[in-house]
């Protein structure tokens, strides 16, 4: 991975390496030798370290929407002189830094790139890829974007595996088959059904959908069936059963994604998960508007085309993928 890639903003070298850093693990085609490479970067120094948190933190500020970008005060803030600090306050300052450089690699902000955990799974796709899988005890896998995998110790001719993020379709037609997602198991004997382990509004609710057949969501002593047509949503505050829209559940699996008085926030939320970059709305009044469609995920950009004429939002690209919505 090149990190000096980039022509933007004024930084002075370190930070133009820390913001290329940041690019390559939004891209979605980060792998975990390059995660491995960015710890042994960010451990060269206590500056190495402050400098990709602070990149870190500017993707991460874009978001909110009310607060508008801040790009070009931090831009200004970097390229000033640095005041001269006392030995006390850089070893302090060092550590700080070397703390945030660390989680901001364990636990990226916006979801913007895979956690450490997982860069170590078995199956692995990035932005806008998608993937199929073939496991023993005639089990398949369809992977969404941006979905990780590990597979789990089991019998012989049996797969069990953890869904770690992400969202992917599971077909067993052989032996028992079990999906972990967050901290319950989902087993199925003869059965299709789609998983989705992806955060939201700051939760990382799951929700499963059985699109054909029977299952069972176990959580310590407390068991759930389902049957076809239905859809369980759960997280730490508790569950909820209820009918599933199985056209919108599954279509992904067809190359499109469908939506249903979505509101435009929860859309741009998910589009972001099919393209480079970041979608960031910057205003609040449009945020909640909602939105019906059909979009083809080979043509994600267009998406912002029709936005724009729908809602009258103004759409400012900027470097690296990113895109401001007002």
């Amino acid at each position: 991975m090149s990190a000096t890639d980039n022509d933007d903003m004024g930084f002075d070298p370190l930070k133009r390496e820390a913001v290329g850093w940041v690019r390559h693990l939004t891209s979605g085609q980060a792998t975990a030798a390059d995660a491995e490479a960015l710890r042994s970067w960010c451990a060269q120094s206590a500056e190495h370290a402050a400098a990709f948190a602070a990149a870190s933190h500017l993707w991460r500020d874009l978001a909110p929407a009310g607060r508008n970008v801040r790009a070009a005060a931090l831009a200004r803030q970097s390229s000033s002189a640095p005041r001269p600090l006392n030995r006390r306050v850089l070893l302090g300052g060092g550590l700080a830094a070397s703390a945030a450089g660390v989680y901001a690699l364990a636990r990226p902000p916006l979801g913007l790139w895979p956690s450490w955990s997982e860069f170590a799974a078995d199956y692995r796709t990035g932005t806008g890829e998608q993937r199929s899988v073939a496991l023993p005890g005639d089990v398949s896998i369809r992977m969404n974007v941006q979905t990780s995998i590990a597979l789990r110790p089991a019998d012989p001719g049996a797969a069990w595996i953890e869904l770690l993020s992400g969202e992917a379709a599971f077909a067993t037609t052989g032996r028992s088959f079990g999906v972990r997602a967050a901290d319950r198991w989902i087993l199925a004997d003869n059965a299709q059904f789609d998983v989705r382990y992806v955060a939201t509004g700051g939760e990382r609710p799951v929700c499963v959908t059985c699109l054909k057949g029977a299952l069972k969501v176990e959580g310590g002593a407390e068991v759930t069936a389902m049957k076809q047509g239905q859809q369980l949503r759960y997280d730490t505050r508790g569950e909820s059963l209820a009918e599933a829209d199985i056209e919108v559940a599954s279509a992904w699996q067809r190359g499109i994604l469908l939506f249903r008085f979505t509101p435009l926030a929860d859309v741009v939320e998910e589009i972001n998960r099919y393209r480079p970059g970041r979608i960031f709305i910057v205003n609040t009044e449009i945020a909640r508007l909602p939105v019906s469609g059909r979009f083809r995920i080979d043509r994600m950009d267009e998406i912002l085309t029709q936005i724009q004429q729908a809602f009258d939002a103004r759409v400012r690209l900027l470097p690296g993928g990113i895109v401001l919505l007002s």
